[in-house]
């Protein structure tokens, strides 16, 4: 027979969960915690003083109270203490953040990226952006790790991008070469920008409480992070999710991962533009250009919108009759596509889609905006802290 968990490993699991509480819901009462995690009264105070006493969290009293009697205690968390650097690379641009424990943005930095940059060029790039950030941070903070997005496939063993077809990596150690760059001793976690975006919206943003949630992310190409029974899945080596590299169309345009006939031929970057008679335009504002048009009447724009719309509808049927998601979220240029050719999108949907599958389901854009890689990618560095708090520093 195999032993249970010692008196330690249930110490240390309550104090996770209680810190993932307040680092997902904020500002939460004692007694609110008392009746979340299922803990007795003394207990959370045992929990909440241990974690106070490493500077995770802090108590105080309400700052309102229309109640009688002595109010319960606030725990928060320790935001603008502890917290971990965010990366977020893409095709575009390089993005760096800090971001407090309870996913406060704290300070944040925003460059161009031009297309072709290698991991070697664009790790300086963003270290120096952290070294900036680094002048404010106040001294007895502590970074527990840092976390990167990236477009394209990461592999989970050691975070190496295998293929970024958007971006031109091929097996490019982004992870490594950001550790060389900053020379700090914390771990550097790197994940799929669209995985890591969805991980964000499932704990803070609009798909938190739903456990079956598909989120799709547009640039040059498309890319899904998958949410089942309330956990990531992405694949036995980190993979998943890849949906853009669905075949649509036998022998059709030319993708940039090699192939034709990819999804994302018909509803990403150079597809769109491409059906609109853009050809040599690239990039987001060249694609709301597109859609600009298509509102003032443009007749090719307006065609090429209903075309990139249908197809996006097309696609999301089948993963809604593969996954059964409570939601589907459209982030980065499928926001933009998704708010221009809604009625394609549900008119297809609703023709393909099967009706079990389809019923409950709801289209949304993220909360977290286009914030949501960055906060995503600190979510996986505070994961390591939140798995067991007493390890930190």
């Amino acid at each position: 027979m195999r032993p249970g968990p010692s008196q330690d490993d249930v110490r240390r699991q309550n104090l996770g969960a209680l810190l993932r509480h307040v680092h997902v819901h904020g500002a939460t009462t004692r007694a609110e915690l008392t009746t979340t995690l299922g803990l007795n009264r003394s207990t959370i105070g045992a929990l909440t003083a241990d974690l106070s006493a490493v500077g995770l969290v802090s108590e105080g009293a309400p700052k309102e109270t229309g109640r009688a009697g002595r109010p319960s205690l606030v725990v928060r968390p320790e935001s603008a203490r502890v917290y971990a650097y965010a990366y977020s690379v893409e095709v575009d641009r390089l993005r760096a953040a800090r971001i407090g424990l309870g996913g406060a943005v704290l300070d944040r930095r925003d460059l161009d990226r031009p297309r072709g940059l290698l991991a070697a060029e664009a790790a300086p790039l963003l270290a120096g952006a952290v070294k900036e950030m680094q002048q404010t941070v106040p001294a007895d903070a502590i970074c527990v790790g840092a976390g990167v997005a990236v477009c394209g496939m990461v592999r989970r063993d050691d975070g190496l991008v295998r293929l970024g077809p958007t971006t031109g990596w091929v097996d490019e150690p982004i992870g490594a070469a950001l550790a060389d760059e900053l020379g700090i001793a914390v771990p550097i976690t790197v994940g799929n920008v669209a995985d890591v975006a969805a991980f964000a919206e499932h704990a803070r943003g609009v798909a938190a409480g739903c456990d079956n949630v598909l989120y799709l992310y547009g640039d040059v190409g498309v890319g899904a992070g998958i949410i089942a029974g309330g956990r990531r899945l992405t694949g036995h080596g980190g993979y998943g999710g890849e949906v853009g590299h669905m075949k649509v169309v036998r022998d059709g345009r030319p993708c940039e991962c090699g192939s034709r006939g990819c999804w994302e031929t018909e509803i990403g970057e150079h597809g769109l533009l491409h059906a609109a008679g853009r050809s040599d335009a690239r990039g987001r504002d060249a694609l709301l250009e597109v859609f600009d048009a298509a509102d003032r009447g443009d007749a090719r724009a307006q065609t090429a919108v209903r075309q990139a719309g249908d197809w996006l509808g097309f696609g999301v049927a089948n993963l809604v009759n593969i996954f059964n998601p409570e939601m589907v979220i459209f982030g980065g240029t499928m926001r933009d596509l998704y708010l221009a050719a809604a009625a394609q999108i549900r008119s297809r949907l609703n023709s393909n889609a099967l009706g079990a599958c389809l019923e409950h389901v709801r289209l949304r854009t993220p909360k977290l905006g286009a914030d949501a890689p960055l906060i995503g990618a600190a979510e996986l560095a505070f994961e390591r802290l939140l798995a067991d708090p007493l390890d930190v520093g």
